[in-house]
């Protein structure tokens, strides 16, 4: 195949994603439609060929270095412990995983750290695979539950930690409250998030507005906070000791999507494990994970970590 012929199919099937990713939106509209895109998503096997027990982005240093796609996936969730100073906690820490995806960072948790972690999802499939891949005797157990109301009673753990949920809540003051109210008197929170740019700073202009409503409609997002906003509401819960820190990693985590994208290309057995239906499926989601590069890459989103202490008392 000459350079013109291979440049037309390439053309061809991005313009075929497009009409898919078009027509074939999921956007939110309640925690039904969250777990049902999950439950899709993990009976399929196709994200965890490609993306392996994590179903988040990786970490690539700063400035980023190459890295494997799978193994920048571990290294982000040793980064968050070090960033978060779980690393200092003693084994036996009880720790609440929320929207634990197939368990990926919980066994990181309760295997190189000795923690005693509960992971949680609205996804009954994610909660079956997860049991599925803990080996027998780890200290990782995982349930269905709502991150909007929490089953668990007040100062229920040591540490709670949260990859990438946030997204998915569609009132981000009742999810700050519910990772908080769950906290032990000097527990610690450690969450990693998509956030968008504060746009009570900079409003969004002509061409971010319908990109960000793309990216909200394509993986059921019904909103995207701010970093500055989401501490803020943190702080607003009035369970925080002291002040919630904060920190971009964009820069870390940006290759991540590219490196996504070219996983069906350095990995075609994946053509023959899932056929047509499967290439098909894969091939949709390439202008929304192109559209998210150009997003954290021009600053309309960022990758925001937030770590905050349970004050001994509740606050005034």
């Amino acid at each position: 195949m000459n350079l013109l012929a291979a440049a037309l199919v390439i053309l061809l099937l991005l313009i075929l994603g497009v009409v898919l990713y078009l027509l074939a939106a999921r956007p939110y509209q309640s925690a039904d439609s969250v777990a049902h895109s999950y439950d899709e998503w993990t009976a399929d096997g196709i994200l965890e060929f490609y993306w392996g027990e994590h179903i988040h982005l990786g970490y690539y240093g700063a400035p980023p270095r190459h890295q494997d796609f799978l193994a920048a996936k571990s290294e982000f969730v040793h980064e968050m412990v070090r960033w978060g100073g779980l690393d200092r906690l003693p084994a036996g820490t009880t720790v609440l995983d929320v929207g634990c995806g197939i368990g990926g960072s919980s066994r990181i948790l309760a295997q190189d750290y000795g923690f005693a972690v509960t992971g949680i999802t609205i996804s009954p499939q994610q909660v079956k695979r997860a049991q599925e891949l803990t080996p027998e005797g780890l200290k990782a157990r995982f349930q269905v539950d709502d991150a909007m109301a929490l089953s668990f009673p007040d100062a229920s753990f040591d540490v709670v930690w949260s990859i990438e949920a946030g997204p998915h809540m569609p009132d981000k003051a009742i999810f700050a409250t519910e990772l908080m109210r769950v906290l032990k008197p000097g527990g610690v929170l450690v969450v990693a998030d998509w956030n968008q740019r504060d746009d009570r700073r900079k409003p969004l202009n002509f061409w971010e507005r319908p990109v960000m409503q793309q990216l909200l409609d394509q993986w059921s997002h019904p909103a995207f906070a701010s970093i500055e906003g989401f501490a803020e509401l943190l702080a607003e819960t009035g369970f925080v000791d002291g002040e919630v820190t904060t920190a971009d990693w964009t820069e870390p985590t940006l290759p991540s999507w590219i490196d996504s994208i070219w996983q069906g290309v350095a990995r075609p057995q994946g053509l023959v494990r899932f056929g047509l239906a499967g290439f098909i499926k894969s091939l949709r989601e390439v202008p929304t994970l192109l559209l998210m590069r150009l997003a954290f890459g021009t600053g309309l989103c960022r990758f925001g970590m937030f770590r905050a202490l349970r004050a001994k008392a509740l606050l005034a």
